[in-house]
């Protein structure tokens, strides 16, 4: 059973040759990417507008099982790219593919997986994996809809989030990012969470990559390890701003509250002496 579960998850022939290219590869040019994020927040923009002012509906649209079979496919999905991403990294670690040589600089397994060596191409086991879990970014993008469609409101900051992490898994495969490995095993074992996930992630493995970047000859895409942070400080900042905006509003409500229910019952006091 776990030589079978091993051999479809790491030893596969596809898994093996794979190669990402803007040829080969589906979804894999920087035209796709803009090109499908801006459609995917214009549409999502025209339906909020058109169910709130052109129909004028106050009413969730029902989607009856969706919602839950959605969860139900991600959560699948995210097992699956975790556990065929840590076989294909162990598998990695064994044959030494990734390895440093062993002249100057010798590495472990902790510095393999916070520190690509310089030259990385996205091919092999683990950039396979890597493809997947960027292709089940743009199935994430059904949440938002359905928030849309029951009326909830335009979730700015979900859009944002999830356009976020399209980009950031693109960047990661273009670039040969050092850290995905980390990043993508994380997500996927909290994909209920992910972008708590990937705010911890970042400032707990943001710190190590950099120190083996300047002190141990270079992590390959360091380049795009710094634009993912930024864009995930961008997002930590709007996550932080809006549930302070929110407990500030309600605090201010209470006090209000507080003070008509402590005139009102003055009154009646007076009224009643």
């Amino acid at each position: 059973m776990m030589m079978s579960l091993t051999y479809w998850l790491s030893e596969h022939p596809s898994i093996l040759t794979f190669r990402w290219s803007h040829t080969q590869s589906h979804f894999a040019t920087w035209w796709f990417l803009i090109t499908s994020i801006s459609t995917y927040l214009t549409l999502s923009l025209l339906l909020h507008l058109s169910l709130t002012h052109l129909l004028r509906r106050r009413r969730p649209i029902p989607l009856g099982p969706l919602p839950a079979a959605h969860s139900l496919l991600m959560s699948l999905i995210s097992a699956t790219i975790f556990s065929g991403l840590l076989l294909s990294s162990v598998a990695e670690l064994h044959d030494s593919h990734w390895l440093y040589r062993r002249t100057r600089a010798h590495t472990t397994p902790l510095r393999w997986l916070l520190c690509f060596p310089p030259g990385t191409r996205p091919a092999g086991r683990v950039f396979f994996w890597s493809y997947l879990f960027y292709l089940s970014r743009f199935l994430r993008l059904f949440r938002p809809i359905s928030t849309v469609l029951r009326r909830e409101g335009l979730p700015v900051f979900r859009l944002f989030g999830h356009t976020v992490s399209i980009v950031t898994a693109f960047l990661w495969l273009e670039f040969s990012q050092s850290f995905q490995v980390v990043g993508i095993l994380l997500e996927c074992l909290v994909e209920c969470v992910v972008y708590l996930c990937r705010f911890w992630s970042e400032i707990c493995g943001g710190r190590g990559v950099l120190v083996l970047h300047l002190r141990r000859g270079g992590c390959n895409g360091i380049g795009a390890w710094g634009f993912n942070s930024v864009l995930n400080g961008v997002v930590l900042v709007g996550f932080v701003n809006f549930y302070v905006k929110k407990l500030r509003s309600a605090g201010g409500g209470g006090g209000v509250n507080t003070e008509v229910s402590s005139s009102t019952t003055s009154r009646e006091f007076e009224r009643k002496r």
